[in-house]
């Protein structure tokens, strides 16, 4: 299991991770919280080459507003 980040906001039914550096999961990847609660799958990586963002698509009942600020993990 490995940290892929912070959840810095959330849109268009989304979570935003933002990367602390530039190693980020592949799509497709499921997604975790410190529990090892399924949260999603990563289904884009996005901006700045050094420190990319991933967008995190939520499984069913996955409440986004709950994720903000909060570490996530790549399984």
């Amino acid at each position: 299991m490995k940290r892929i980040g912070e959840v810095v906001r959330t849109a268009q039914n989304l979570a935003v991770v933002r990367c602390p550096d530039d190693d980020h999961p592949d799509f497709g990847m499921d997604v975790v919280d410190e529990n090892l609660t399924e949260i999603g799958r990563v289904v884009d990586v996005f901006g700045p080459v050094d420190r990319p963002y991933v967008a995190v698509s939520p499984d069913e009942g996955v409440r986004l507003p709950t994720l903000l600020g909060q570490p996530l993990y790549a399984r």
